[in-house]
């Protein structure tokens, strides 16, 4: 080979190097980047995770979600960590979801995204309520969807006056996921029914008063709280107790406010009682109190597919374990994910923003039974087995 020859390979083989050595760069920034939207640390006795998606209101990535999973079964392992603590930063959401913007999007070109996201995010919520170390989860701001699903299954869920709970998914061709299949039907009377086919927003107190937060603690303690968490010695589930409870007892914001839904529980109780979405509606037409006519509007502006889907889900769910539940929100999720209502609820809601969906199909009557079957099937070998 003569010396030109050798020169250019040389060259080429120069050329390559530093290629491979750009697009090693670039990998390892796109990983920071990605390991910077979740920060991961052990402080004092606990481990932290902060949610760090704050222009985004820190929504939920699948990359996010398979950290904390990851992290959160090595601080089980770890002597040296006896409490879990989950937060959010920018002072405006802990987690006002999933990131079902792109989640659509890869539903839309048949990528694999949308099969694994629900998969690897319903496996976080479960490997939450199964968690062997106290977890606290401090719900500040605004905390939806994927956010409920990473706190309401912990052992202590704080809210504050800035507290704003929302199960919206109806609104967007969707259902209540990410366990409320089994946290929803629980709590009391039928407000987990109203709360997951309405999208109700509950704020400050009253998200603790209906059930969903264990705790009331004043948003500009919680830097406190967190310092009392992290500075006990070999905490229990007890000691961490009674810390909340302190702080709980001293919080004077909205004490003397009745919970915003308690004049409207008998009605609520009475109307989303019946075993149909059109028996819903009846009752609350037949109530006619401004309340019941309000719900009633809110709830025809809905995905009809989604109402029906979401009564069944939580009605299915009462009975079944919470393991049980992510199976089936699977099957809905996937059936879904090819359906037509998820893909225009995210362009009218988040997209485009005209709040005008047309859902097909666009009347109760054309969701028969049939229909909704299909979205309860097994997958076979693709189900969720947790």
């Amino acid at each position: 080979m003569g010396s030109r020859a050798l020169l250019s390979l040389a060259s080429r083989f120069s050329a390559f190097k530093r290629t491979s050595v750009i697009l090693q760069h670039l990998s390892t920034m796109r990983h920071l980047e990605a390991t910077g939207e979740v920060l991961l640390d052990r402080k004092g006795c606990a481990g932290v995770v902060t949610l760090n998606r704050p222009k985004f209101l820190n929504t939920l990535t699948l990359p996010m979600i398979r950290q904390i999973y990851a992290q959160i079964r090595k601080w089980e392992q770890d002597p040296e960590t006896y409490l879990i603590l989950m937060k959010g930063t920018g002072g405006k959401a802990f987690c006002a979801g999933g990131d079902v913007r792109v989640i659509s999007d890869a539903a839309k070109a048949k990528q694999e995204l949308s099969r694994i996201f629900f998969r690897e995010e319903y496996a976080l919520n479960n490997a939450i309520a199964l968690c062997r170390k106290p977890y606290v989860a401090l719900i500040d701001g605004i905390t939806m969807g994927g956010g409920v699903g990473v706190s309401v299954h912990g052992l202590f869920r704080v809210a504050t006056e800035k507290s704003l709970f929302a199960m919206p998914e109806t609104a967007i061709g969707l259902f209540p996921d990410v366990g409320g299949g089994y946290f929803l039907p629980r709590l009391q009377g039928r407000l987990g029914y109203f709360l997951g086919l309405t999208g109700f927003r509950l704020k400050g107190r009253d998200v603790y008063r209906a059930g969903i937060a264990t705790h009331f603690v004043d948003s500009g303690k919680l830097p406190m709280l967190e310092e009392d968490l992290l500075a006990l010695k070999a905490p229990s589930k007890e000691s961490i107790a009674e810390v909340l409870a302190s702080y709980h007892a001293e919080s004077k914001i909205e004490q003397d406010k009745p919970f915003i839904l308690e004049e409207h529980m008998d009605k609520i109780n009475r109307c989303f009682s019946a075993s149909t979405v059109e028996g819903i509606i009846e009752n609350l037409q037949r109530d006619g109190s401004p309340f019941a006519l309000e719900q009633l509007q809110v709830i025809k502006k809905m995905s009809p597919t989604s109402l029906k889907i979401t009564l069944r889900q939580l009605t299915e769910g009462a009975s079944k374990t919470l393991q049980e539940v992510f199976t089936m929100e699977y099957r809905l999720s996937q059936m879904c994910m090819g359906d037509h209502d998820f893909h225009e609820g995210v362009r009218a809601v988040l997209i485009d923003k005209d709040q005008s969906p047309r859902w097909k199909p666009a009347h109760l009557k054309e969701v028969t039974d049939e229909v909704l079957d299909n979205y309860f099937k097994p997958l076979g070998n693709r189900d969720l087995i947790l």
